[in-house]
């Protein structure tokens, strides 16, 4: 999590740099280089210049961008980048609500709003954390790979719920889940880990999605068919509750 802060009226610098690439690509490059330089050496240049393609496409993937959160005590920020797919009332997974034994509450059992943001391949894949607090779950479930776009995805596919829990008590659960083509979410934090509201909690590889689960009465700031941005786009204000129209241009 950076140190720089910035503010609205001004306080702070802006440049543009390149993204550096996750460690978890950074490898996959290396891969795909040592592929494309042994045909080179071996002159099949026709199986050589595919992976060498490969090299910058993946970094492109990989890239972890620095993002600007904004900070606020009821703010909830987007945990993914990509487009909002769902917005819908309905109940949390049992696995953010069950009692699991680690004597830390789950979400409160009843509707709440569900926004469903899905990742193409385009999008940056390292996923953020809605709020600051105490990660109280990390639970993997193994599952299908059905298209992430797909609603009984939420239920059928490889996923991860987490579940983070403020310092007074009020909690947020999000789902990474694996797509057609995602074959593995890979973690960053554990229970018990402190993070900061938009601060990097795992990565999906391929084009996935991410669900967060909404405290009740709280509905969202964005709409259907917005793109939003993990750790900048302003998802929903705890206990603010209101319509709010849009127009597709």
């Amino acid at each position: 999590m950076g140190s720089d802060l910035v503010d609205n009226r001004g306080r702070g610098e802006a440049s543009w740099s390149w993204p550096s690439i996750h460690p978890e690509g950074r490898k996959f490059a290396l891969i795909a280089a040592v592929i494309s330089l042994g045909f080179a050496l071996l002159a099949w240049e026709t199986l050589a210049w595919p992976f060498a393609a490969l090299v910058p496409c993946i970094a492109a993937f990989f890239r972890d961008p620095k993002r600007v959160t904004p900070q606020g005590n009821n703010l909830v920020v987007s945990p993914a980048d990509g487009l909002v797919t769902l917005i819908k009332q309905m109940e949390p997974p049992r696995e953010l609500v069950m009692d699991d034994g680690s004597g830390a509450p789950g979400l409160p059992a009843g509707p709440v709003t569900r926004i469903s943001i899905f990742m193409s391949v385009f999008d940056v894949h390292i996923n953020r954390t809605p709020i600051g607090g105490t990660v109280r779950r990390v639970v993997y479930i193994p599952g299908k790979f059905l298209n992430a776009d797909l609603d009984k995805a939420s239920e059928e596919n490889e996923r991860q719920h987490i579940l983070v829990e403020r310092g007074d008590g009020r909690a947020i659960g999000f789902t990474q889940i694996a797509g057609l083509i995602a074959r593995r979410i890979v973690p960053f934090v554990k229970p018990g880990d402190m993070v900061a509201a938009g601060q990097r909690v795992g990565l999906i590889r391929f084009g996935s999605r991410v669900d967060v689960y909404l405290p009740a009465g709280t509905d969202s700031k964005v709409l259907i068919g917005q793109r939003v941005i993990a750790g900048e786009t302003v998802l929903a204000e705890i206990g603010n509750a209101a319509l709010i129209d849009g127009v597709r241009l």
